[in-house]
């Protein structure tokens, strides 16, 4: 069984994301999508939110499992022997630090890093561009998927 991991915190999740673990789960039989705890970043959501929307947005693809993380990412492969991680680049400067992570996932344990390249229409999305726009009263209806769209009004609000 061909196995992958698509990282990050997904806070929230965006339409660029979205694209990358889709095309990921069209190459690979299981698609592990890792929600990363970073225990000194307060999230706008919570890790159990993030799983929930994720879970969501993707059930339709079948192949996609979510999961939340702590550590080192090669760890959380190992555990599942999962022997390649699929990141989306956006720009050149993605791929500078995006190469020495992969550089060292492989020397650390052998986990292959593939690089996709992001569809053009989302190669200046991030979430945090996502909450700043939506926070100023933006639309960004094209940006996210819908439940994100009506989870992200009220967390907003209460800010």
């Amino acid at each position: 069984m061909r196995r992958a991991v698509c990282p990050g915190s997904f806070d929230p999740i965006t339409n660029g994301h979205l694209d990358i673990i889709a095309r990921a789960s069209r190459l690979y039989d299981t698609v592990y999508v890792a929600v990363m705890i970073n225990q000194s970043k307060q999230g706008l959501f919570t890790i159990e939110e993030r799983i929930a929307l994720i879970e969501e947005v993707t059930g339709e693809l079948g192949n996609v499992r979510v999961e939340s993380f702590h550590g080192l990412l090669v760890d959380f492969c190992k555990q599942r022997e999962i022997p390649a991680i699929v990141k989306g680049l956006r720009a050149v400067s993605d791929f500078d630090y995006e190469l020495q992570m992969a550089q060292m996932n492989i020397g650390l344990t052998g986990v292959e890093t593939l690089f996709v390249p992001t569809n053009p229409a989302y190669s200046f999305l991030s979430s945090s561009l996502v909450k700043e726009v939506a926070q100023w009263g933006g639309d960004i209806s094209h940006l996210v998927p819908s439940p994100v769209l009506h989870a992200l009004k009220p967390k907003l609000r209460q800010r």
